[in-house]
């Protein structure tokens, strides 16, 4: 075969060189190509790259001449990317051999030096566990901010009284700021999930190389220091071949998207004119195009529905990896696409619900209107009895649920309902028990640890406040170099 005749079959065979005598279908280049997907993976793979360069010189295994022609390419790559002056092939595959054909374009020949003791295997892994870093702490930051919203909106509404629902029927009189702080809490554990899964997902697996290690003298610490991982991986099979971390990653998002949509129920159930207890500005309102009086709250209605994305996400990465063997196969190439675009719907419904928490504003006397209806005092009663007369709480449920069948059936709230009716129930009631019908008493008299009264909600407010301090002050000391 003339030299001519090689050059030529090496150039149809693309990336792959000598095995190959021609090149790929385009059916085949069409399903193998993964670069509009993972191209925005390009700052991530440049970082890896610099510092396995770094670590290849500074272990010998290439010159530092070599190292700095390859780093000096691989930073104006990234000024074109970032300057959208970088041309994208899709004939290369990915963003990891466009930015490769690149430097060789750039440099030359010690481009070819760059991929000493690595592999796209290990190498699309180091890329996927920063970006997924990345994305992990913006999610675990917006929350932040989306509670702190929520802590400012429960300190102005303390003593505010709502109805509390079960089974979306009126229950009990509670405080608007009670209310708000349980989705502060379920935000703290969604943070707490975010965040355990980045601790999880922080080990290097740059070095692995295909699925073996390799035989050059390599530093895999280096390289992983230099990335702010916390280790290397231990096991090279693993290091290729894991995506369990960007399933927890996944299961995290989608319970955290879980939690937001319920609060986003909320919010469109309390802006309706049925429930008239909240409004949305313009800022997070939609108008009708045929009934000019429509006022739709159409960003939480989205939040609402992105669980179905990106819990189907986490189902279609499940079923991407169930059976795989070991150690790479192409499979996992689809892995991408569905975590990108999870995170981003994340990301948004973050955003929407920390902007809606902020903007949300309250009808205080539809509010407590509200909470007064339904007898949702007939507990306060039951309790009085128990309290005051000494009776079992089986027995005051009893005479309460009595009572509210008198008041019922005269079309009275309980504190109208006459003393004479009480006593025709149980002969011992006195007149101290209208003390406790109303739904304001209801609410102040809930003094236990994590109740609703208000002293209890601002004591909560200001735990938040603090913990939110130390936060702050944690991150701006930089112990552990990140926000927690």
């Amino acid at each position: 075969m003339t030299e001519d005749v090689k050059s030529q079959n090496a150039k149809a065979s693309g990336i792959w060189g000598g095995r190959f005598n021609a090149g790929p279908s385009a059916v085949m280049q069409a399903i193998n190509a993964s670069v509009d997907v993972d191209k925005r993976l390009f700052e991530q793979d440049i970082a890896g790259s610099l510092a396995h360069a770094r670590m290849l010189a500074a272990c010998g295994v290439i010159s530092s001449e070599d190292e700095h022609a390859i780093s000096s390419g691989l930073i104006a790559i990234r000024d074109d990317i970032i300057a959208g002056d970088f041309e994208w092939k899709p004939e290369l595959e990915d963003v990891h051999m466009n930015i490769e054909a690149a430097l060789r374009e750039k440099i030359g020949a010690p481009a070819g030096r760059l991929h000493t003791g690595r592999s796209r295997n290990d190498q699309v892994a180091t890329d996927f566990r920063l970006w997924l870093r990345g994305a992990l702490d913006d999610a675990a930051k917006g929350l932040r901010a989306y509670q702190e919203a929520l802590v400012k909106q429960a300190e102005t509404h303390a003593d505010w009284v709502m109805p509390g629902f079960t089974h979306l029927q009126t229950a009990q009189p509670i405080s608007l700021g009670h209310h708000l702080l349980c989705w502060v809490e379920a935000a703290e554990r969604d943070r707490g999930r975010l965040l355990d899964a980045r601790d999880r997902l922080n080990e290097s697996p740059l070095g692995a190389a295909a699925l073996a290690g390799t035989a050059f003298p390599i530093d895999r610490s280096m390289t992983a220091a230099a990335l702010g991982f916390d280790v290397p991986m231990a096991n090279s099979l693993d290091a290729v071949s894991s995506r369990d971390f960007a399933l927890e990653a996944l299961a995290a998002a989608a319970i955290t998207a879980v939690n937001l949509s319920r609060f986003a129920e909320e919010i469109v159930l309390w802006t309706s004119g049925r429930f008239g207890f909240a409004q949305l500005t313009d800022a997070f309102s939609t108008g009708s195009s045929i009934m000019p009086q429509k006022r739709n709250p159409d960003a939480a209605e989205l939040v609402r529905a992105k669980p179905g994305r990106i819990s189907g996400a986490l189902q279609g990465l499940i079923i991407v990896c169930k059976g795989l063997p070991l150690a790479y196969s192409k499979d996992m190439q689809e892995d991408k696409q569905l975590v990108f675009d999870a995170f981003d719907d994340l990301a948004l419904a973050i955003a929407a619900m920390s902007g809606m928490a902020a903007d949300l504003s309250f009808n205080r006397e539809t509010l407590e209107a509200a909470a007064g209806e339904s007898y949702s005092d007939a507990t306060d009663l039951a309790d009085w009895l128990v309290r005051e007369l000494g009776m079992p709480f089986r027995d005051a449920h009893h005479v309460s649920g009595s009572a509210v069948k008198a008041a019922e059936a005269k079309g009275l709230p309980l504190k109208d309902l006459p003393l004479s009716d009480y006593q025709a129930i149980e002969p011992k009631i006195d007149e101290r028990v209208f003390s406790v019908l109303s739904a304001r008493a209801s609410m102040e008299s809930r003094t236990s640890y994590g109740g609703t009264a208000p002293v209890r909600v601002m004591e909560q407010v200001k735990a938040w406040q603090e913990h939110f301090e130390f936060e702050l002050d944690l991150y701006d000391t930089g112990d552990d170099g990140e926000m927690a």
